[in-house]
């Protein structure tokens, strides 16, 4: 009962200053998010803000500037009720400030670029969506952390200090990770999804890191850290990341997926759940093996996977697995 009022009073005082603030400021920046395609139309994401830090990096900059930089990133005054439009269609902010619009597509694939304005103001934004190419053989559903971008997931201070204190061109992502990413991509053939329970906040950071590390550019499934009408912080990592899992299977409806992802935070268990849910959806399962390697419960949940018929590949890095799986998916 405590809790439960705790939580209504936390809630109810974070979306009266996020109000109060946003409104109050007059000035109005879209934060475009690369949207993706479902079958008959374009899912166009973004988040209206009062305004939008967007910081330099230096190699040898402190960590304690690149903390101060990191937390930055945090500091959003979003805009709740703000009305967005897209090629006829409107939609509004929520209170968050996020916005999501689908608008009908076209037999056009690859990239498609729809112009986002806010109807009461001079504002608008580029939002990319992209599209899966007709001759796409399979998807991608890669997680991130510890996965793609060494992070220490699975030791939350690790994760907290790698996060918080390295920047843009210090952040490392694994050289086999972009090898195998790019391969299962075929450049841009086959659609790629990063899915992480990283904030939205991180966005354009993780789009820029990426982009450094040479991989391919593609729309990611990041997660609202703030406080919801129901919970203290909106989902659980398995539950984010299940959700969207569903949901591009859904966007999918002709494409098999392969999933990537690693056993420092349980994916084993998501991925297990995915197969369950999708039968006959997903052709491979690709899990890195970050610090200490997956426990019992995880090995257990591979060994059920396997039993279903579907391939589980795991090992500490992609680089020796990698030949088998692409002999595999060919």
């Amino acid at each position: 009962m405590i809790k439960e009022l705790l939580h209504s009073a936390a809630w109810r005082i974070e979306a009266f200053v996020d109000r109060l603030r946003g409104q109050r400021d007059p000035r109005r920046i879209i934060e475009p998010y690369i949207g993706y395609a479902e079958p008959d139309a374009l899912v166009v994401r973004g988040r209206v803000l009062a305004s939008l830090r967007r910081n330099s990096a230096a190699p040898l900059q402190s960590k304690w500037l690149n903390f101060r930089q990191m937390m930055s990133l945090f500091l959003t005054d979003e805009v709740a009720g703000v009305r967005v439009e897209a090629m006829g269609v409107k939609g509004m902010t929520d209170e968050e400030g996020y916005f999501t619009l689908r608008i009908p597509r076209s037999h056009a694939s690859g990239w498609q670029d729809v112009i986002v304005t806010l109807s009461d103001q001079q504002v608008e934004a580029d939002c990319s969506v992209l599209v899966p190419q007709a001759n796409a053989r399979f998807g991608v559903i890669s997680d991130i952390d510890d996965t793609m971008l060494h992070t220490g997931a699975y030791a939350l201070w690790r994760n907290l200090w790698t996060s918080l204190t390295g920047n843009a061109l210090t952040r490392r992502v694994f050289p086999d990770a972009v090898h195998f990413m790019n391969a299962l991509g075929e450049a841009g053939r086959n659609p790629v999804y990063y899915v992480s329970s990283s904030p939205w906040n991180l966005h354009h950071f993780l789009t820029l890191v990426f982009a450094r590390a040479g991989l391919l550019r593609v729309p990611m499934f990041l997660r609202d850290l703030g406080l919801s009408p129901s919970q203290f912080v909106t989902g659980t990592h398995g539950d984010h990341k299940g959700a969207a899992i569903d949901l591009l299977m859904q966007a999918n409806p002709e494409l098999d997926f392969v999933l990537v992802g690693d056993t420092g935070q349980h994916d084993a268990f998501v991925y297990r759940d995915a197969v369950r849910r999708h039968p006959g959806r997903v052709i491979a399962i690709v899990l890195r093996e970050p610090g200490p390697g997956p426990d019992s419960e995880s090995c257990a949940a591979m060994e059920e996977i396997r039993s279903a018929g579907i391939n589980v590949y795991n090992a500490p890095d992609f680089e020796a697995i990698a030949p088998q799986i692409l002999r595999q998916i060919a």
